[in-house]
């Protein structure tokens, strides 16, 4: 765990380094072009995040997304408050397209018909991470189909989160179980 986090702080520091020189940039929350719902189904590690109200404390965070027969996409997050061994909190919610395209653009509901936007902005080759937000610079996750990323992924994310604009020396290093 400790040299995960090291890792992530490490390429925190040395993106947000270079992205401080980048004087008030708009956030650009474009999507990717081609999205394979099929393949993006499944679980998702949560590597990285911003410090949002409804994850503080959590580590060891996962989503799973699976596609239901009606065109929607069960969406059911879990994770740990304040340690891998405390109490598990999980919330289901429900996830759909938000245009007729094939692109990353999302919408997600954990309460009633109420949506925000999912976007996801960059998506590795072979759908092994992803890097997702909204509309806002509040909200950005980076994402993993394992508990933990290689270096070369975590920099890599963390550049095009930067490019966009995002302030990635906000971003928290999740715990994951594999961390330990």
């Amino acid at each position: 765990m400790k040299k995960l986090l090291s890792i992530i702080t490490v390429a925190i520091c040395t993106v947000g380094f270079f992205s401080c020189c980048e004087k008030e940039q708009t956030i650009n929350t474009s999507v990717v072009p081609n999205l394979d719902l099929a393949r993006y189904m499944g679980t998702w590690y949560e590597i990285g995040r911003y410090d949002i109200p409804f994850e503080k404390g959590l580590v060891g965070v996962t989503a799973n997304y699976k596609m239901l027969d009606n065109g929607t996409i069960q969406v059911i997050n879990t994770g740990y408050k304040d340690s891998i061994d405390g109490k598990i909190d999980i919330i289901e919610g429900k996830a759909k397209r938000r245009n007729d395209s094939d692109d990353g653009a999302l919408k997600v509901s954990f309460f009633l018909d109420f949506y925000s936007q999912y976007n996801v902005m960059e998506l590795a080759d072979d759908y092994s991470w992803a890097l997702v937000g909204s509309k806002t610079d509040k909200y950005l996750w980076i994402l993993s189909r394992t508990a933990s990323m290689n270096t070369n992924d975590i920099e890599t994310a963390l550049r095009l989160a930067a490019k966009r604009g995002y302030d990635t020396s906000k971003i928290l290093g999740v715990e994951q179980p594999a961390d330990k």
